[in-house]
Order: structure tokens, then sequence, then C-alpha cells
């Protein structure tokens, strides 16, 4: 499929960046914006680091996610500054020189060692707006994340560029790539761990470029929702299987959810293919001025019918809502914003200076309370689980009765099904990114 080129979208991009900084700039009454890569953390009584995770305000300014103790510098009037840590070293592979389509859009300064960089930071750090974690500070120049300017970058960071959904959308494919070659290695009886180095060597990344650690999910273990364990053994017989992964392109992430049924297992299969066709409905929901919040109360209404059309519960979907029992099998809200960050920020921010909207009663886990707005790339993952410990509580919560539990001991060596896309808002239809890219790849 054609992919919308991302460098002729740079600079365009970058101009909006420079318009969101200078507000943030004057809302916090600064004078520079400062932002370092991050640093190396190294494991206590030992030189070893841990694995390197760029700062997301870098990366969002930069297609550059393996340049620790960098930073950029930016300054209303002026051109942004970058300052390029490339050390002399043979312990390590080290950075390339500065390539690529920003280059033209910075002046660069190549340091070789990480106090270098002090000679070339703002005279004085008071004046400076330092976002970062405090394992970045050099000097006097201490991460001071000051809350205006936070605010104000985070929110508008939920409206994503042309630039950025361009590279969203190039990290849909090795991620479906990945996701296609899993599906045959359940299907060849593979174990979960064989599962997950077919899915890494078929997107081409490894867990240093993955966004996030794959779920991998035989039988049973779908009803963990962050399986992460990964069994070297195939089970017998292998009933079902749900993969949670991702991938990444210059620092910008997907999310993609499936579950496949083994052959034979037909009334799985079927439950698989409800859920799968409640999801497309609830991405196509995906508009302008949709409450997500009702997105999320619409998609435990969509998938308690389900279950009662399958025969897992007794009562009515609004009826389970209300006492409680969707939330035992729909535990997790409905997603999340993605882009930068797999989980994006400020999904509950009542406005660029700051603010709250919280969650619906009941609700602990959705994860954005925002209006859908042009230009936000959401998640949309319902999913639904047969998990004991939920169970055992709507048993005890004086529930029991809107359940059919010989129905729940037959789905539950299934685990679960969760289906997830990611989808961006715009002024008219929904624009799914994940989909067309699972039809592309056949």
């Amino acid at each position: 499929m054609n992919l919308p080129d991302p460098g002729p979208l740079y600079a365009d991009h970058l101009d909006a960046l420079v318009r969101r900084a200078d507000e943030a700039l004057a809302r916090g009454g600064f004078d520079h914006l400062v932002v370092p890569s991050g640093r190396l953390h190294y494991q206590v009584f030992d030189d070893r680091d841990y694995p390197y995770a760029v700062n997301p305000q870098f990366k969002a300014w930069l297609p550059l996610t393996r340049v620790p103790d960098s930073w950029l510098i930016h300054t209303p009037g002026r051109r942004p500054q970058l300052v390029y840590h490339q050390p002399h070293d043979y312990w390590h592979a080290v950075p390339a020189a500065p390539n690529g389509w920003w280059v033209e859009h910075f002046d660069i300064h190549v340091i070789r060692t990480p106090e270098q960089a002090l000679a070339l930071l703002p005279k004085d750090p008071a004046r400076c707006a330092i976002l970062g974690e405090p394992h970045s500070a050099l000097g006097g120049f201490v991460p001071n994340n000051p809350q205006p300017v936070i605010d104000y970058l985070d929110y508008r960071r939920a409206f994503k560029t042309p630039y950025e959904i361009a590279l969203m959308r190039q990290a849909q494919v090795p991620a479906v790539r990945g996701h296609r070659a899993a599906e045959a290695a359940f299907r060849a009886g593979a174990s979960e761990f064989a599962i997950h180095m077919a899915y890494c060597s078929a997107a081409g990344q490894d867990s240093n470029a993955l966004p996030y650690g794959n779920i991998i999910a035989l039988n049973e273990h779908a009803a963990v929702l962050h399986y992460t364990d990964l069994g070297h053994a195939a089970p017998t017989p292998a009933r079902s299987f749900l993969i949670d992964a991702g991938a990444s392109a210059h620092g910008y992430a997907s999310d993609i959810t499936r579950t496949y049924a083994a052959a034979g297992h037909d009334e799985f299969q079927a439950m698989i293919d409800a859920v799968d066709a409640a999801q497309r409905q609830m991405c196509a929901a995906v508009r302008s001025g949709f409450d997500y919040k009702q997105l999320h109360v619409d998609a435990h209404l969509a998938l308690m019918g389900i279950l009662r059309e399958f025969g897992v519960i007794t009562v009515s979907p609004e009826a389970a809502l209300a006492n409680g029992v969707s939330a035992a099998f729909f535990p997790h809200g409905i997603g999340h914003l993605i882009g930068a960050q797999v989980h994006d920020v400020a999904g509950f921010a009542a406005s660029d200076r700051g603010g709250r909207i919280e969650r619906p009663a009941g609700h602990p886990y959705l994860r954005m309370t925002r209006v859908l707005e042009p230009g936000m790339v959401v998640t949309i993952e319902p999913g639904v689980y047969f998990i004991d410990m939920l169970l055992d509580e709507v048993k005890k919560a004086g529930n029991a009765a809107s359940v059919n539990w010989e129905r729940v001991d037959f789905f539950r060596p299934y685990g679960g099904i969760r289906i997830e896309d990611e989808v961006l808002c715009t002024d008219g239809e929904a624009d799914n990114l994940t989909r067309p890219v699972f039809a592309a790849q056949g």
C-alpha cells in the first residue's frame, strides 16, 4: 500500500511545535524551552544499563530515538538548536552524523561528552522550562517541568499533525506483518515464546524497538490482561490465542490486538466474530464532538449484548451495566490516546490550562475522558474475559443469578477476547489506521 512520505510534512509539523512552545513559554513566564533526550540508567551495583527510552517531549520534535545526552533548545524568534551527543566510543555503536529530513531546520552542535552541552545551553537555567526526568539533570539544568508549560504542550499533543499521522500509519505496517506471522505460528502449534520470536522477526523489531512488551497469550492466559510471561512449551491442546503487539516508526507507536480460535472451536470463533463486528461499529463511532466516555459506556452495552446472545449472562445489557456485572467481563477501558507514547498524555485534561475530567463512576480504568476532536488518534479495544477473581466478586456482590455459570465454565478455557485498532478522528468519518493494512497484507 502507498504510505505518505513524512519528509515533506516535517516543516509544517515543526512550525506547529514552535507555535505551541512559544505559547507555553509565555504562559509559564520562561525564555527558553530545553528538552533533554534522556540519559542511560544503570543497574544498581553494576555497569549494565537498562534499555534506553527517549524523552517523549524530545522525540515529538525530532525523529531521533537513540541519542542519549542530547538536548533540544527552543528560544522564541530563533531557529531551534540541537546539541547532538556523538561520543568517541569503541564499546558501543555511536549515533551516525545528523542526517534526514529534519537537519536543515536546526542549528546542530555535535558534542563528544555530555558535559560539553553546558557551554551550549542557555546561560541562566532559571529562565528555562526544562522538560524531562530528574535523571537527565546536567549541572544547573535540572528538569523543572513547569505545570503551565506541561499542561499546554500535553493538551495540544493530542492533536496530531499530518507528519505524525504519517508516522503512525508507517508504524502499522511492521506490526501487521508481525501479527500475520504470529497467527501462522499459532496455527502451526508454536509456543508463546516461539510466537513472540516469529512476531519480532517479521516486524523487524525487538524489545529495544517495540513500543511495549508483547502480550502473547494462549488459552487461559488470555484472561490475564497484560500477560507477558511467554511460556516455552506449547499447550496441548491450543484452543485460543490473543496477541496485543505493536511497532514503532521514528518514535511513534502502533498498538494492535487480535484474538484467534483454533480450528474446530467454532462457538468461540463465533464469539470472536461478534466482538469483531461490534468493535468495527465502535471504531465508526469515533466522530468529532462525540464523548469518549459515552463510547466506553456504549461498548459495555454492546459487549453485554453479545454475552447475553451467547447465554453467558441472564440479564439485559442495561442491568449488567447497572449492577457491575459488565465490569467483571470488560474490566478495562475502551482505549486511550496514542502517538509518541503508547498511552499518550492528557487523556483526562479539561483544557490546555489544566484541570481534569473524571472517569464515570464504576469505570476506574478508562484512560481517556475527553470529547473527541479532529486530529486525535485513539485506540478502540473492547474485550470480554473470563477472569476467576472478578467473577468471584460478582458472586460476593450478590449478583450470581445474573450469570449462567455453565456457560462461563464452557468459555473459561479460552481466556478471553480483545480486538484493537487505532482510529483517527476527522471532520467527517472515522479513519481506521489499522484495518486497511491488514487488508493490504492479505
